[in-house]
C-alpha cells in the first residue's frame, strides 16, 4: 500500500538490503521482484513514479473500489440495493469493477508501462473471479488475476473467453 514513488524507494531499499544481508548469512541467492499493491486512487495516479521502483503491480481492487467509492463493502450493506433499485449504480462495485476504478486502472497500467515496459501487472481480490472484470482485465493486458479457491473456475473460463476473442478469425 504506497500513495508514491518515494514511499516505494524507501521501501525498497529497505527490501533489498535486507535479502542482500539474509542471501550472504545463508549463503545463496534467491531471485525475486519488489513491487506493491496498488489500493489507493493516488498510487494509480503516481504510477509512472512509483514503476520506478516497482517490479510489478498488483491491483487490491476491494480496496481500491472501496477508497474509490468512498465507501467500505460492509457498510454499503445498508443502501446498495436501493442504489441499484433507484439505477444510481449499474451494479455492485464489490463484484463487477466500478467504471471510475477502470479508469484508474487503466491510467495505472499505462503510466507504469510507460516509465517499466516490461512491468508485470495483476489483479488481487474477488473481482478476479468475476468474468466482466477479467475482460477487462485482458483489454489492459495484466498478466494474471486472482481470486478465491471456488471462483477459480468461473475466472479460468472468462480469462480463456476472452483469449479466444482476441484471435484473429
Amino acid at each position: 500500500l504506497v500513495g508514491s514513488g518515494a514511499e516505494l524507494a524507501n521501501q525498497e531499499r529497505v527490501i533489498r538490503q535486507e535479502c542482500e544481508s539474509v542471501m550472504r548469512e545463508k549463503g545463496t541467492r534467491v531471485d525475486y521482484k519488489v513491487g506493491t499493491m496498488i489500493e489507493v486512487p493516488r498510487a494509480a495516479l503516481m504510477a509512472g513514479q512509483i514503476a520506478e521502483h516497482a517490479e510489478f503491480f498488483s491491483f487490491g481492487t476491494n480496496d481500491l473500489t472501496q477508497m474509490t467509492m468512498g465507501f467500505s463493502r460492509d457498510d454499503s450493506a445498508a443502501f446498495l440495493n436501493t442504489y441499484l433499485a433507484e439505477g444510481i449504480i449499474a451494479q455492485d462495485p464489490f463484484q463487477t469493477l466500478d467504471a471510475g476504478v477502470k479508469e484508474l486502472m487503466e491510467m495505472a497500467v499505462k503510466r507504469g508501462r510507460k516509465q517499466r515496459p516490461d512491468l508485470k501487472v495483476g489483479l488481487c481480490g474477488e473481482h478476479g473471479g468475476d468474468p466482466a472484470s477479467v475482460k477487462f482485465c485482458d483489454s489492459l493486458g495484466l498478466n494474471y488475476v486472482s481470486c478465491s479457491p471456488f471462483r477459480v473456475p468461473i475466472a479460468s473460463l472468462a480469462a480463456a473467453q476472452a483469449a479466444v476473442a482476441r484471435m484473429p478469425l
